[in-house]
């Protein structure tokens, strides 16, 4: 049995990654964990004359490179198993990092139809008519029509795990095979699928985002984002999207991040296992119209979930709607005890939503999210029985 041992992170298991991956004593004081570092400059070598102002090598100024930032670099990288990472304010910083850097004028994307909405706003809207970038929207789960819609100009494939929000989930590795084909990068968001649920990166992908703000964190107190992959491709994003760009993350939470992920494989345990529960739960309720979770026998690509999460989990992230109205739905909401109505996920706290049937993006979703509307549940740490009975009260509120 080789020794684990703190100084050779790879010896270690997953869990004592997360505790000590991008910590060190501190040398001034003798603090045990990396202290937050403050400052917008660090001090120079005597003679700075080959410096780069732009350089991100050495601490120099917060917007190139931190101590704090380099720390939960360090950490995340290690635990997608990449090469590198880089640590901006939030995870549209990333998203916008990686499109930013990678196309240029007259190349052309493929993009999942059903994706994050900023993701989808920068592909339909600004990055063409700004900048003259072209994107084909498809149905990423169907690595056919991902092949269909490459062309000679395709720098780029850009997906998601699971899709935001209908939980549809992407074969990875089939996309990645299809993108490399045409010489096109992929990069995938792997919010709602963070390590050690899935590694994009073990599959083929070429670049993987993480919104730091939600799961990794987990505390709903610090915003982040992170772009994993080599260092050629993270160095490249540096040099334009963070040093001239400037969407840096401040010292402050990239601390608070690095210490929310040191939590992060046990509170993913009591996620998806509460997630698994709740699903079932909502499926089996007469009033529930739809519930779709990749973990639910019913789910399109459920069989695929199991191959590609390996039995890990399926994430804490789900959609359904009742049989009834919106103002149904918002009734249900109101009616909650336990369960937070607020946007974001991933928190402790359970949080849910209600989205009507209309917008942009609801040309691409199923039938029934534009039928119904949809409620977009993020399964927090509360005692599953607690989110159970409450789900199940407010249910037989509405009902009578």
């Amino acid at each position: 049995m080789t020794r684990p041992d703190k100084e050779r992170p790879e010896s270690l298991g997953f869990a004592t990654q997360a505790v000590h991956a991008g910590n060190a004593v501190d040398a001034g004081s003798g603090a045990i964990r990396t202290p937050i570092v403050m400052a917008n400059s660090y001090a120079l070598p005597e003679d700075p004359e080959n410096l780069s102002w732009s350089g991100f090598d050495v601490p120099l100024y917060t917007r190139n490179t931190g101590a704090n930032q380099r720390a939960l670099q360090d950490k995340l990288a290690l635990l997608e198993q990449g090469e590198d990472a880089v640590v901006l304010a939030t995870g549209v910083a990333a998203l916008h990092a990686v499109f930013f850097t990678f196309l240029r004028t007259g190349d052309h994307a493929v993009i999942s139809d059903v994706t994050y909405e900023a993701s989808y706003r920068l592909f339909a809207e600004i990055l063409p008519r700004r900048y003259g970038v072209e994107a084909t929207f498809v149905d990423t789960s169907d690595p056919e029509a991902v092949r269909a819609a490459m062309r000679p100009t395709t720098k780029l494939v850009h997906t998601e795990v699971i899709a935001n929000p209908t939980t549809r989930v992407c074969d990875i590795a089939a996309v990645a095979e299809v993108a490399h084909a045409g010489g096109a990068l992929l990069s995938v968001d792997s919010t709602f699928t963070p390590p050690p649920l899935y590694r994009p990166l073990t599959a083929g992908a070429d670049l993987v985002v993480h919104s730091l703000t939600k799961v990794i964190n987990g505390h709903g107190d610090a915003m982040g984002g992170v772009v994993v992959g080599s260092r050629e491709h993270l160095d490249a994003i540096r040099a334009e999207a963070m040093v001239d760009v400037g969407g840096v993350v401040s010292p402050f939470n990239a601390w608070l991040i690095s210490r929310g992920a040191i939590t992060l494989p046990l509170r993913l345990r009591q996620h998806v296992g509460s997630a698994q529960r709740v699903a079932e739960f909502l499926a089996a309720h007469p009033a529930v119209a739809y519930v779709t979770y990749p973990g639910l026998p019913g789910h399109p690509q459920h069989d695929l979930a199991q191959r590609q999460f390996g039995g890990r989990g399926n994430g804490w992230m789900m959609a359904f709607a009742l049989d009834g109205d919106a103002a149904l739905q918002n009734r249900f909401v109101a009616d909650l005890r336990v369960i937070t109505s607020a946007v974001s996920l991933g928190h402790d706290e359970s949080l849910i939503v209600h989205v009507g049937p209309t917008g942009a993006r609801a040309a691409h979703w199923p039938e029934e999210f534009r039928r119904y509307g949809h409620l977009r549940f993020s399964v927090g740490l509360e005692d599953t029985d607690d989110l159970i009975a409450d789900l199940d009260a407010a249910l037989t509120t509405v009902r009578a």
